[in-house]
């Protein structure tokens, strides 16, 4: 069974290949986290003005909902503070910067299972990122912004780190995702009819949820099986989370062990480097291409077209 580890002090070389093993680790609010934390706040009490962003159901419709958040979470993905604070985040946890890259940090928000769990507020089913075209050597870094309760976080399934799960992720190509499915989440309000890879039989025990501090992070492997909690609190909850990979580890080929995951193309085109924004040399990239792409150019997360009005 994976171990979980609190405030850990392994290096970051070490803790890499405990989360690639399943481990999964859980760090105490950091003054930087605590900045991402107050501006991914700051940005959502205003927004919701003079409404309390937790219980915006209570006040807004689901469309009206859906309104704000097509403008909120776009602007926080391209905040250039959240560009500055996510490298000090890393920095604060012995990461060498140089050798780090990390994609652009999400907001995420779980209402009421009665109000909004679809399209742009997406409730997650149990999934791993390496079915939605992630590398094995991807590492999750995931924060909430106000106070968690057992049944509005998120859920992690351990026990099946090491098993395959049935799934359907050969539906998924990632390129494809980006270019027909992204910019569309705003229009999913009542349903989500997207095609999505999940498991394709019954988890056999309810998620493990671990609910740190606003600021604390839990990081574990992008092949980590995980959910959003089905949210039956009288609270919406709001978190942050952006993923990274370390060069070393992209060029050798390291990381989680492919048991189950038969997605196509590849997220690496999101990483940029935290000390200066460049992509992953194209070299590197090449190494998890599998030719899938079928548009003279390929989307990034990033790109316009990619980011507008979505995050999932």
């Amino acid at each position: 069974m994976p171990a979980l580890f609190i405030d850990s002090d392994l290096s970051d070389d070490a803790r890499r290949q405990k989360l690639y093993s399943g481990d999964i680790f859980v760090f105490s609010p950091s003054p930087a986290t605590k900045a991402l934390v107050t501006l991914a706040r700051d940005m959502l009490e205003e927004a919701f003005s003079p409404h309390d962003p937790r219980s915006i159901h209570e006040n807004l419709t689901a469309e009206e909902v859906v309104a704000v958040l097509s403008k909120l979470k776009p602007a926080f993905i391209h905040h250039p503070e959240c560009k500055r604070l996510i490298p000090r985040t890393m920095e604060e946890r012995g990461v060498d910067l140089d050798k780090l890259y990390f994609d652009v940090p999400r907001m995420r928000s779980a209402y009421p299972s009665t109000f909004l769990s679809s399209g742009i507020a997406y409730a997650f089913h149990p999934h791993r990122d390496t079915w939605y075209s992630a590398p094995m050597c991807q590492i999750n870094w995931w924060l909430p912004i106000y106070p968690l309760y057992p049944n509005n976080a998120m859920g992690f399934f351990p026990e099946y780190f090491d098993k395959a799960v049935k799934n359907n992720s050969e539906i998924y190509n990632y390129y494809r995702w980006n270019t027909q499915s992204r910019g569309s989440a705003a229009q999913h309000v009542k349903s989500d009819t997207r095609e999505q890879p999940k498991p394709q039989q019954e988890l056999r025990s309810q998620s493990v949820r671990y609910l740190p501090p606003p600021g604390g992070v839990i990081a574990f492997s992008g092949a980590q099986l995980h959910e959003t909690v089905q949210n039956t609190t009288r609270l919406a909850r709001y978190s942050i989370d952006f993923r990274t990979v370390h060069v070393d580890d992209v060029a050798a080929r390291r990381g989680a062990a492919n048991l189950d995951s038969r997605c196509t193309g590849t997220t690496m085109r999101d990483y940029v480097r935290a000390t200066d924004g460049r992509l992953l040399p194209d070299e590197m990239i090449a190494l998890y291409d599998d030719g899938s792409a079928t548009n003279d150019r390929v989307l990034r997360f990033g790109d316009r077209l990619a980011s507008e009005r979505a995050t999932v």
